[in-house]
Order: structure tokens, then sequence, then C-alpha cells
């Protein structure tokens, strides 16, 4: 393979990978100085000129004419005045001599693997450029095209044919995709593993419903309305606090849009993700009483050393409090920093109801604790609710639930 030969095939290679010009030379040229090296064991005195465009190469040895008894003559870049007459007639002592050096005289083997590592210094260019773009990128929304699904990720090509990961673990639990399907998440990190780039996505991420809203919501991108904190159960629920420094505007409102058009755009996205925007307030009770919305908070109190705030609601508030599934609390207690404990408010008719705390020699504290979390303070509050449903709110074992309404029972048949 001569050198046009292998400097075309090269360049056409380099440029349907994008790659800019100088950066083709500059790989170019550190190739053929490391075939260089190899042979001359230096490269200091060698001048290598590359045209890409039209395939031409030249290298040049350059050394000093020195005398044939000079003590210098076995240096790198020095020639005895007998062997620079074999090149030249006319040469004499003191001047160099530019010997063009011709890229088969490093012979077959060297001229091939010199082509392999053109090869290879291109892919690995390719695979910085790719994993740059993408580091570039997290955080942000891209669109990408299913080509495949797996038991643990669904592996998805961009429009340039790279591929991205989308892992089970930052899927949306109501998520069903199939082969061609495009799918936006956010690039949630790369990583490099055995120098290849790995694109990871995300779509449960707290900042992919942040983008959402900024895609929707003009004044949110604009920055007229800021998303202070957003925090989720993806697929079930969501809380979004913001606020607005115009006092001309509703962030709330212009969060959710007339008749809700611009959160059911982002609601959609979530397969039907329950998104509560909520106005944020520096004043803890009133921002407590916003995120348990929409349960109607009686009172409360806070105790800052402990991080946590007990909430007194009416019995027909409880429920609402804690939501389907916890959701709302648990929302709720991530949202404003602080775990937030459930009361009911007792009324005549509770004066027969008995507090979880006088069951404390027979109920372990935690389990007391877990119970009084989910808004569940009194012996008939636990009764009222089913097996199922009292395992599924405090994560109980079923033993452990069985136990408790057996003890709760036996007070009440007493």
């Amino acid at each position: 393979m001569d050198a046009k030969i292998l400097i075309e095939s090269f360049a056409e290679f380099a440029r349907s990978k994008n790659v800019d010009r100088p950066t083709m030379i500059r790989i170019l040229e550190d190739v053929f100085r490391a075939m260089i090296r190899k042979k001359f064991e230096t490269d200091e005195n060698f001048d290598v000129t590359i045209n890409a465009d039209k395939g031409d190469l030249e290298i040049f040895r350059i050394r000093e004419i020195v005398d044939d008894n000079s003590e210098d003559i076995w240096d790198f870049d020095k020639i005895s005045f007998t062997e620079a007459r074999k090149i030249e007639p006319d040469f004499e002592i003191g001047e160099e001599v530019y010997e063009k050096i011709e890229l088969e005289e490093f012979g077959r083997r060297a001229v091939q693997m010199a082509r392999q590592t053109l090869i290879q210094r291109i892919k690995d260019l390719e695979k910085d450029i790719l994993y740059n773009k993408y580091e570039e990128q997290v955080g942000e929304i891209v669109s990408a095209e299913v080509y495949q699904i797996l038991g643990r990720e669904i592996l998805l090509i961009d429009g340039d044919g790279n591929e991205l990961i989308l892992p089970k673990t930052e899927q949306i639990s109501k998520d069903r995709f199939r082969k061609g399907d495009t799918v936006k998440a956010i690039v949630h990190r790369v990583d490099m593993n055995n120098g290849n780039p790995k694109i990871i996505l995300s779509r449960t991420s707290p900042v992919f419903l942040e983008r959402l809203f900024e895609n929707e919501v003009p004044e949110v991108y604009d920055g007229l309305i800021t998303i202070v904190k957003i925090v989720r159960e993806p697929g079930e629920r969501a809380k979004v606090a913001v606020e607005s420094y115009d006092d001309r505007i509703d962030p709330v409102g212009a969060c959710v849009g007339m008749k809700g058009s611009r959160i059911h755009a982002v609601v959609r996205e979530l397969q039907n993700e329950n998104i509560d925007v909520i106005n944020y307030t520096e004043n803890l009770d009133l921002y407590v009483t916003r995120a348990l919305s929409p349960a109607k908070v009686s009172s409360i109190t806070v105790d800052q050393e402990r991080k946590r705030i007990s909430v007194f609601l009416k019995p027909d508030q409880v429920s609402l409090a804690i939501g389907k599934g916890g959701f709302n609390i648990k929302l709720a207690s991530r949202l404003v920093g602080f775990e937030i404990d459930v009361f009911r408010e007792l009324n005549e008719y509770d004066d027969e109801d008995v507090d979880l705390s006088e069951f404390v020699d027979e109920i372990d504290g935690w389990i007391i604790e877990e119970l009084k979390k989910t808004g569940l303070d009194t012996a008939k509050s636990v009764l009222a609710l089913t097996k199922e449903d009292l395992t599924r709110r405090t994560e109980l074992e079923e033993e452990t639930v069985d136990e408790i309404f057996r003890i709760l029972r036996q007070e009440f048949d007493q």
C-alpha cells in the first residue's frame, strides 16, 4: 500500500466519522512519527508534511554533514562527509542533508500496522467525542428510538446511531415500550467502561419532571417562575414547589395552564402521574399545610431539634393527608425536609377510643411509631383498616399485623 492510498482511505474514513481536518492531520502525523521512532529511534531530525486532500506524504531526514573523523559522527542528526557525497557529490562539510524517506522503506508490515493504528485512533476519538457530547447534555431531555428490549434495560438509538441505555430502575413502573417507539428521557449520567462510553437515561429523576415543565411552561423556561423543589414517586405522585418574584404572575396557575392544558401534557408523558403544584413559602406552617393538600390541616406543632412536625386533622381528613399507598405524606415530608406525623383530632365519640401509646407494654415501641407515622394514633383507627391495607401502608409483616389486630380487639372485647 503506497502513501497516497493509505492517506486517502484514512481521510475518507475520518470524514465519515465527522472528524475535522486539523485533527485528521494531527493523527496522521502522530502515527507516521511513531513509525519513524520505531525505525530510527528518534523523530527529532525528521520533517513530516501531509496533504490529506491530495493524499501526499513527504518525510525528510535532516542531518548535518561533519568530517569523517569528527567525534559527533555517530550523533543521530549528523552524517559523515563521505556518506553525504554518496547522496549528492557537491555537498560540503557544515551543510544540511535533506534525505527523502519513502513509505516503502518502513516495510509492508509497518505500513499495515500504521493503517490499523489510524483506524483505531479514529474509533477512540469517536468514543471521546460521544462521551463529551453526552457529558455536556447530562440533565437534558433527549429523544431516542427503542431497538431492543431486554429484561433489565431497554436499548435505544439516537439520531446518529449511538446506543443509549434506559435501565429498568430508571423507568416508570407503568412504562410499556415496543421496538420502534420514540422515548423521551433525560441523560442521567455517562460512564466509561473499558474505554467505551455508556450513556444512561432516566425517566424517574426529578430533573426529568423539571425539564418537562420547562418545555410546557414558557414562564419556567424564561426564569420568571422558579421550581424550588421536586419530589416524586415515579408514575404515582409528585409534588412541585414553585415561586415567582413577579407578583403579577401566579406560578401555580401558569404551571397548570388554562383548564389544565399545560400540566396534562406533563402528566401524559409520566404515565398519568398525579402532580401537585404548590406555592413555595418560607412560612413552615403554611408550607406544610400546602404540602399535605388536598387534606385540610387543623393545627401544626414543629419540633425543630428533632426535625419532626406533628399535624392534627379531623378524622375525615387523615386518609387524604396520608394518600393512596401513603404517597401523599411521604412526599410532603420530603418536600418540606421534616418528618411529618399525622394525628386525628378526638371528638366526643372518640372518647371511647384508646391511644396506641397505652399499648406499649404489649406492642413494641417502634411498631407504634410506624403506625403513628401513617396517621394511625388510636386503636379504632387501626381496626378500621383491613389487614391488606395496613400491611401496604406500614410495610409491616403480615404476622406482625395479625398480632396487632389481636391485641387491639382484645382491648375492646374486654
